[in-house]
């Protein structure tokens, strides 16, 4: 398997449905870049978050979020104090065929914002936003 280019990534969007909402171009202006670039797809991140709190020193297990070791918020501007952790999700849902490996990569905009993303990956068959 190799890396896509965005005419393989535009078809697999406009006919098998794996981003939604797609947008066809890269968009910039006075926002974040999203949209589709030569090699990949600018992924948005949505205005909800879950904000772990640790205020009862909850353990966090990924399998099983506990909802009372954090709070959700839907900001309209977010604004975090150093060594707060939050999950946040994309606007895109991205549906994976079955044949399709996605490897999700952090923006260096957010990073430099200090909005770290894992190296994740989105394997076959696999639904999320």
């Amino acid at each position: 398997m190799s890396l896509m280019p965005d005419t393989w990534i535009r078809e697999m969007a406009q006919t098998k449905g794996m981003i939604e909402p797609f947008v066809e171009t890269q968009r910039r202006e006075g926002v974040i870049s999203y949209g589709l670039s030569s090699y990949g797809y600018d992924a948005r991140v949505a205005r909800s978050f879950r904000i772990f709190t640790n205020v009862d020193n909850a353990l966090v297990d990924p399998k099983k979020f506990d909802d009372a070791s954090f709070v959700r918020a839907k900001p309209i501007a977010a604004s975090f104090r150093p060594t707060v952790f939050a999950l946040a999700r994309t606007v895109e849902y991205y549906p994976c065929p079955r044949d399709v490996l996605v490897i999700c990569l952090g923006k260096s905009t957010y990073a430099r914002c200090g909005l770290i993303v894992n190296v994740t990956p989105l394997e076959p068959e696999w639904e999320a936003t």
